[in-house]
């Protein structure tokens, strides 16, 4: 395995060097890989040519930073592809900081994928480094180019996208066709799986997002007030017609302050809203105290359960998979805000 390895990797440098000669030569044409309207990325970069796996012969190797990009991948790839994942259950991307070990599993991978949007925040500069030399691609890329309207970019954010697109099951389903159009570009022969894997994946995300809107509708709209650790679920409440409430800013790294925590138990106090939830990655201390200053009111609010936001759930568990994790989340809201 390790000769035939070899000379693959020659051949592919080979390949490298005529695509990036040929891509100085050729006009682009329009590309024959989209998703569902969703294009692959346009590139200069000699390691992002069209076809560079052609011919290797075994699956994908793929790191993927977090669990949720994992998810697609591998439902996208089926066995055309080995997916490793960085960030396990629990672990907060904005905060997560690479390892050597880390390092070196996306310096071995074939390709990586990663969500964008600021979300991996100190691993920005090794994911760049990296696409030097591996298509390093991140998911929400057919988002900010094809797309930016549908992006959330509030004032709070100071110029910054929202990075928490998975919490729209819609949008997720935009970034799966990327990830299909990207994997049909860049490995050609293995395409129509990818194709028939993404349209299967599609139908289960379409019915997820009509079961999340199903079951938020059944709260009464006054009581649809959803206060959490951070401000992750913005797309969520712009979804399914929720308001979103968060003590942090957009990144956990944010503090939250008197002036919001006030605000926040008078809103809950003069809604009488009944519970407010915690987070699986972060930390619960805001959200206690400001069960606490309820309790002070005289309003009696409790904590609605826990919500995964940033990260999935334990690996083989019903929440360690994308669709799990969200119906996680829906069975929960819809519980503790009825």
């Amino acid at each position: 395995m390790r000769d035939r390895d070899a000379s693959w990797g020659h051949a592919l440098w080979e390949r490298l060097l005529w695509g990036g000669v040929l891509l100085l030569l050729v006009a682009p044409t329009g590309c024959d890989h989209a998703i569902d309207g969703v294009a692959p990325s346009a590139t200069d970069s000699p390691v992002e040519v069209d076809g560079l796996f052609r011919g290797l012969g075994r699956p994908l190797r793929v790191v993927c930073t977090t669990a949720q990009v994992a998810d697609i991948v591998k439902n996208v790839g089926g066995g055309d592809v080995e997916v490793d994942t960085l960030m396990g259950d629990g672990v907060d991307p904005h905060l997560f900081t690479a390892t050597a070990g880390d390092v070196h599993r996306l310096r071995a991978a074939d390709l990586i994928f990663y969500n964008g949007l600021h979300l991996e925040g100190r691993l920005a500069d090794t994911l760049h480094d990296l696409g030097a030399t591996k298509p390093s691609i991140a998911v929400t890329t057919g988002l900010v180019d094809q797309e930016p309207e549908r992006l959330r970019r509030p004032a709070e954010f100071e110029g910054m996208y929202d990075p928490h697109v998975w919490l729209d099951v819609a949008l997720w389903h935009r970034c799966a066709d990327y990830v299909a159009a990207e994997l049909c570009r860049l490995d050609p022969e293995r395409a129509e799986g990818y194709r028939q894997r993404a349209a299967a994946y599609g139908s289960e995300l379409n019915a997820l997002d009509e079961e999340c809107r199903r079951q938020i509708a059944e709260i009464p709209v006054r009581q649809r007030v959803m206060v959490t650790a951070h401000d992750a679920f913005g797309y969520f409440g712009r979804a399914y017609d929720v308001e979103v409430r968060g003590l942090q800013g957009i990144s956990t790294a944010d503090e939250a302050d008197l002036v919001t925590l006030g605000a926040l138990i008078d809103l809950l106090v003069e809604r009488g809203v009944k519970a407010v939830f915690v987070e699986s990655s972060v930390s619960e201390k805001y959200v206690q105290a400001l069960v606490e200053g309820c309790a002070a009111r005289g309003h009696d609010v409790r904590i609605g359960g826990e919500l995964y936001s940033d990260a999935m759930g334990p690996d083989g568990t019903p929440e360690g998979t994308y669709v799990g994790m969200v119906r996680h989340n829906v069975d929960t809201i819809a519980h503790a805000l009825k």
